[in-house]
């Protein structure tokens, strides 16, 4: 995960994401994949001690979800999410991970976060994920379905 805070060119972080800087505590939003009997989703998450405003995500890739029926990358909430408070995490459904395969959809994904503080200083972090990790993971089955499945 590469992050700067774009007030401050040329600062480091060092083995992990601080999310208090030489001026205090700060929002520090992330995207993560998220894995729960056989779905994927995708959480945007303020983990920093202030709020964040003016969130946008930006995908290297097209994500096509929902059974190959919409592009879930490009829904407003990857756009624009006015304030995102400490702590708070907003989850969308990307797809079954059994259709989201079968329909060879990217496995290596960069998301591009993009916010500011409420004293309008802005950040901007990139987190990379290889989904290939849920491929073959085993679930059990959510209540109507049949049997275990990976």
């Amino acid at each position: 995960m590469a992050e700067r805070n774009l007030q401050k060119p040329g600062s480091k972080r060092f083995g992990h994401v601080a999310t208090t800087d030489a001026i205090g505590p700060r929002p520090e939003v992330i995207v993560e994949f998220l894995f729960d009997s056989g779905l994927l989703y995708i959480s945007v998450k303020n983990i920093g001690d202030r709020p964040a405003v003016n969130v946008s995500v930006r995908f290297n890739k097209r994500l096509i979800g929902l059974n190959g029926a919409k592009e879930i990358s490009a829904i407003a909430l990857f756009k624009n999410i006015e304030f995102l408070g400490p702590g708070r995490e907003i989850v969308s459904l990307l797809d079954s991970s059994s259709s989201y395969f079968k329909r060879k959809q990217p496995t290596k994904v960069s998301a591009s976060i993009s916010y500011r503080d409420l004293e309008k200083r802005a950040y901007e972090t990139t987190i990379k994920h290889d989904l290939e990790i849920y491929r073959e993971l085993p679930f059990v089955p959510r209540r109507g379905e049949s049997d275990l499945r990976h």
